[in-house]
């Protein structure tokens, strides 16, 4: 009897929500997106005709490619968003200027249905051209608008078929666009050339490369990058310096993302109040070819000009990214400043000495990195400037004391025990 009375007020509550227009919650149904923050990933797989290759583990290299690609979807995580698109999968003829149109989404960036995503891949056959960098233009395409991370995960055997568009400045493109899309490369059993063109790819983006010569080593790694989509990120804010503080942008406390130009300089405009510390760093990378001789210099002066504090890093040799930072406590205001602004306009300039080597495209500039982050300054703000130790001068004023003391101790000791020896 209880069990049918709570039966029937449950079918009544139920009535009653449908009743009143109340919606129950419903699962996202495949490709479909679902929320704006979903981490999202394109993998993109090259089908061309070299992926017939039977050279990785006793098979080709597209029965690797598709095994791996299946235990993938089956550990795919639920809030991560997935798509497949291939190239070179449909047209099988001579004709260079259609192969290198040969691109399509074989499954739309969207919630994952392992089921329908295993049925398309398991379609696929070696066919025809390697369209990287048309396949790449495309790929950046297929993400929808969203707060949550983007990520393509590039499978290729072979270098780009279609010159001129070369896939390493297409990759520069992107990543100027400050969309916040990273690029990770595979490189099936790669050759140097391969190996290069790849490795530019990946690095104009902030991803990774790597060689593949097992289909244990391509399914650990693909997952190993999808993983790592779902990880929180910190997505850097598009801005543009300006070439003088004047007409440099206002930044608040933040990530931010930029291109410099060699040569060039980029100016930024910070706020900062009394008891307050400005920490900023910069990261400049080096995505394509540069001279050996690196550094780069960040300065924080005044709206007049006059420089408060500067970080700067140089060497010489190969590099991919050259990184400086400071810190400036502005002090508490005293009463004697009360008629003073409380907020101080610190500029921020960026320059470095990185140049092109002999041949290489110097647009778009090198991409920069800049961390601005202003937080309540130590209690004592001169303490920072004290060659980094801080209140660490007191434990080292106690250290070099009792050094000095134990010291004399020890050698009064010494001298009494001389003394004995000669008086016996």
């Amino acid at each position: 009897m209880i069990t049918r009375k709570r039966l029937a007020a449950g079918v009544c509550t139920l009535l009653a929500a449908l009743t009143a227009g109340i919606a129950l919650p419903t699962g996202a149904a495949a490709g479909e997106p679902t929320g704006g923050t979903a981490p999202q990933v394109d993998l993109v797989l090259d089908v061309s005709g070299s992926m017939r290759t039977a050279d990785i583990d006793g098979g080709t290299r597209m029965a690797a490619a598709k095994q791996a690609f299946n235990e993938v979807l089956d550990a795919t995580p639920e809030e991560v968003q997935l798509g497949i698109r291939t190239l070179g999968a449909n047209y099988p003829g001579d004709n260079q200027k259609t192969g290198c149109k040969d691109t399509a989404q074989l499954y739309p960036v969207s919630t994952l249905d392992r089921t329908e995503a295993k049925t398309a891949v398991a379609t696929l056959s070696p066919t025809g051209w390697t369209p990287l960098g048309p396949a790449l233009l495309k790929a950046a395409d297929d993400f929808t608008e969203g707060a949550g991370s983007k990520r393509i995960v590039l499978i290729s055997d072979g270098e780009d078929t279609c010159a001129p568009l070369d896939p390493c400045e297409v990759a520069r493109e992107i990543a100027a666009k400050g969309i916040g899309l990273t690029i990770d490369t595979l490189g099936l059993v790669p050759n140097t050339k391969m190996r290069q063109q790849l490795s530019c790819i990946a690095e104009a983006t902030g991803g990774t490369y790597t060689s593949v010569e097992h289909t244990e080593e391509l399914t650990d790694k693909v997952n190993q990058l999808v993983d790592r989509a779902a990880d929180p990120v910190v997505t850097p804010v598009a801005t543009e310096g300006a070439a003088e503080c004047a007409k440099a942008p206002t930044l608040k406390s933040g990530l931010y993302t930029d291109r410099e130009e060699f040569g060039q300089e980029r100016w930024y405009r910070v706020e900062v109040f009394n008891g307050q510390e400005l920490r900023a760093s910069v990261s400049v990378a080096a995505d394509r070819a540069v001279n050996p001789a690196h550094g780069t210099l960040l300065r924080a002066v005044t709206v007049h000009g006059r420089e408060i504090v500067r970080g700067e890093a140089a060497g010489n040799g190969r590099t991919d990214v050259v990184s400086t930072g400071l810190r400036y406590p502005k002090p508490e205001r005293d009463d004697d400043d009360s008629d003073k602004p409380a907020a101080e306009v610190v500029c921020l300039q960026v320059t470095h000495s990185l140049s092109a080597a002999s041949g290489v495209k110097t647009t778009p500039g090198l991409p920069l990195e800049l961390t601005v982050d202003v937080v309540d300054a130590p209690s004592a703000a001169d303490d920072v400037a004290s060659f980094g130790l801080g209140r660490g001068w007191w434990l080292l004023g106690v250290l070099i004391l009792t050094g000095f003391l134990a010291g004399v101790l020890w050698g009064w000791l010494s001298r009494w025990r001389v003394a004995v020896w000669r008086t016996n």
